[in-house]
């Protein structure tokens, strides 16, 4: 027969709030090569959809932004040149 630890819980707790360096540790865990997301966040003591949702919160990459500028005269003038 095998035995398994229980927690009870018998009072209403309040949410856990983790400061965003413990995000951060937490995710780059999860980058490693081989890391099981389910595992950690079990041993977080978190539920595994929270530490996905950080990952796509902190790994989030932004477009890179090119100025444009658009000039008419150039435009038609490059135009012309290819014809």
């Amino acid at each position: 027969m095998t035995k398994h630890q229980i927690e009870v819980i018998t009072s209403v707790e309040r949410r856990r709030r983790c400061s965003r360096e413990e995000k951060e540790r937490l995710v780059a865990v999860t980058l490693e090569p081989g890391a099981s997301v389910c595992e950690i966040a079990h041993w977080a003591g978190i539920h595994v959809s929270q530490l996905f949702r950080w990952r796509k919160e902190l790994c989030q990459i932004p477009a890179p932004f090119f100025p444009v500028e658009v000039v008419e005269g150039k435009r038609q003038a490059a135009a012309v040149q290819a014809t």
